[in-house]
């Protein structure tokens, strides 16, 4: 059992196995055992802009020297420039920026919006998704965490995602998806009660459970579905934004515009506590003369908007977005050699630096995994019950960092799920 006077998340507390970080450079984090890691998961996916940024703590602190404190109705500076470069990297025909303390209350406020402009109960989302931890955000995930706190709110109808390479249509990745995912919202919203859903909450590519990439008119057909029906398309950007994907949101991949997008996570890099739902004027209108039912006492707090704002000033500064999408082929290169060399079928998937692989092993080989990457100083996101290894690195790692840590996991891999007859050595 662990001694420490709090709870570790998402785990018993006997299987805690927690780090004591000391701190962080780059792609690369310290811990108190003297321990230098490479960042293969931005710690919690959150962590684009880096370790050790010293010009976000610089911000923080001018900020807190100035207005460290204020209301959720106060203007600021921080606050109107930062809401401004929100809806500059959405697009055109975005107006509202809705304030939050993280990605699982965006997308709450995200249902409350929704419910209130379209005066409709229901919303659709898949089956391996996560949308947050709280209770309406749980209702829309779908994966393991969502059963153990049945019931929810009412009115969430999940559907199946892209899994291309296991399609039931028998469409593969790449493919035009002209019998399969897409019109299974289609069919839903039509199914459930036509005209009664309030909006279809997708993340672009479902980050934490598989990195799966949709076919290219995956989300276009969904947003003819949604068009037809009345029903809103809200875009969880939480994960995928920020420059993940290569873009500054993986929605723009396809060219489609969603009604809102909800983030978090990248927005301040992990340095502060801050989401936000960027709003489409069509839906940010229904405010002008009605109430919006919606509010924080944290509201767009100072430091945390300060925080936000330098991190966005960084990856402008930086190239950060283009830089993901250099490195994004580099990335899914050494993965397919990393499948190569393993004994067992190990599919890889990804898109700019947010990437899977997938090895068919038992959990007792995942286990070993986990002990051969500590070994090498490698953190990223083992899943071994869902059969993932997840990479989502900071966005500022070098390519060099990024081909010789991949290499590195590429060798427990082979220690692990063992080595293929075939295999191509590193």
């Amino acid at each position: 059992m662990s001694d420490y006077p709090f709870f570790f998340t998402w785990t018993s507390q006997n299987a805690a196995k927690p780090l004591e970080l000391t701190g962080g450079e780059g792609a690369w984090f310290t811990t108190s055992d003297g321990g230098r890691w490479l960042d293969l998961g931005a710690l919690s996916y959150q962590v684009n802009a880096g370790h050790g940024r010293q010009r976000i703590v610089d911000a923080i602190t001018r900020q807190a020297n100035q207005l460290c404190l204020s209301a959720p109705n106060a203007v600021y500076p921080a606050k109107v420039e930062l809401a401004e470069r929100l809806l500059a990297l959405a697009g055109p025909g975005f107006s509202k920026v809705f304030f939050t303390l993280g990605g699982a209350e965006a997308n709450e406020n995200a249902i409350k919006i929704a419910r209130q402009v379209t005066g409709r109960l229901k919303m659709i989302s898949r089956y391996r998704s996560y949308h947050g931890a709280s209770m309406g955000a749980l209702a829309l995930t779908g994966d393991w965490r969502r059963p153990p706190m049945e019931p929810l709110i009412p009115g969430v109808v999940h559907v199946h995602d892209c899994e291309c390479e296991r399609c039931q249509y028998g469409n593969r990745a790449g493919n035009v998806c002209d019998r399969g995912m897409a019109g299974e919202i289609e069919k839903t919203l039509r199914l459930d009660g036509a005209g009664t859903t309030a909006a279809v909450f997708l993340e672009p590519v479902p980050g934490a459970n598989g990195a799966f990439v949709p076919p290219p008119d995956y989300w276009p057909r969904v947003r003819a579905a949604c068009d037809a029906d009345g029903a809103l398309l809200v875009a969880d950007e939480v994960l995928c934004g920020f420059g993940r994907t290569g873009n500054a949101f993986g929605h723009q991949h396809w060219g489609v515009v969603p009604d809102m997008i909800t983030v978090a996570k990248g927005l301040a890099s992990g340095y502060a506590t801050i989401g936000a739902v960027i709003v489409h004027e069509r839906v940010a209108k229904h405010f002008d003369a009605n109430v919006l039912a919606c509010g924080l006492t944290y509201y767009a707090h100072p430091t945390a908007c300060a925080a936000a704002l330098e991190t966005l000033k960084l990856y402008e500064d930086e190239g950060s977005f283009e830089h993901s999408a250099k490195l994004g082929p580099v990335l899914l290169r050494e993965l397919d050699a990393v499948s190569k060399r393993l004994a067992v079928r190990a599919p890889v998937r990804g898109l700019g630096l947010l990437a899977a692989i997938a090895p068919e092993a038992p959990l007792s080989a995942w286990q070993t995994l986990g002990a051969e990457l500590a070994k090498r100083k490698l953190s990223l996101h083992v899943e071994g019950k869902r059969g993932t290894a997840i990479f989502a690195p900071p966005l500022c790692i070098t390519e060099e960092e990024l081909v010789r840590g991949v290499r590195s996991f590429g060798d427990a891999a082979v220690a692990a799920f063992g080595a293929s007859a075939v295999g191509v050595a590193s």
